[in-house]
């Protein structure tokens, strides 16, 4: 089980998802933990600022690197250093399974324009990215890693066989799913469902995963 150190400007952006639902009780549980790591506690400026404009010119403003350097460094543990980048390397369901065995995981959310890219080449970070958007900044990209790993962990969705039983697990989406009532608005449910035959039913979600 990986310990998470989020290194992030807002910190207080993820205190309701983290506190929410299945991670909450998680948490509670001891099943996952966090630690959060703020660049401007690290900041040597005054007003402790943590972005200056880009060398070249340009639009927008880059994070500083020593800054990030301190946070990372207050890290005793870091494990596998991710920063999550739209241009960085697609997250999957794999990298999420082999995450879930690592003991420490370190996630860099950035911000503005990006890090100062001498980062890369002094720790071992590795940009990931979620998809190709772009977003306000790396926060949110950091919540989805952070739960596409909780949940493979042992004991967090209570039952053991939930977290493989799904889409991308085994390299298909998963089939669509009905519950009550029978017929919603006129339109009723598959009645392979209804039958009774586990085998028959088998084949009808392989064949709408595929």
């Amino acid at each position: 089980m990986p310990r998470f150190h989020i290194v992030s400007l807002f910190p207080e952006f993820f205190g309701s998802p983290l506190s929410t639902a299945l991670m909450g009780r998680a948490r509670e549980a001891g099943l996952v933990d966090f630690s959060f790591h703020d660049p401007r506690d690290f900041s040597t400026s005054k007003h402790r600022h943590v972005d200056d404009r880009p060398y070249g010119g340009g639009p927008g403003m880059v994070m500083q690197g020593e800054p990030l350097a301190g946070a990372l460094r207050s890290i005793e543990k870091p494990g596998r250093i991710l920063l999550m980048a739209p241009g960085g390397r697609p997250f999957t369901q794999n990298m999420a399974r082999q995450i879930a065995e690592e003991e420490d995981l370190t996630i860099v959310c950035g911000r503005y324009e990006g890090i100062d890219a001498r980062l890369l080449d002094i720790f071992p970070i590795e940009p990931t990215s979620v998809g190709d958007v772009v977003l306000n900044g790396g926060e949110t990209a950091a919540l989805a890693v952070v739960e596409a790993v909780s949940r493979l962990m042992p004991g967090f969705m209570g039952k053991e066989e939930s977290g493989e039983d799904e889409s991308f697990s085994n390299g298909l989406l998963e089939y669509p799913h009905y519950t009550r009532p029978e017929t919603l608005e006129g339109l009723p449910v598959p009645p392979v469902l209804l039958g009774g035959d586990h085998a028959r039913i088998a084949q009808w979600r392989r064949r709408q995963s595929v």
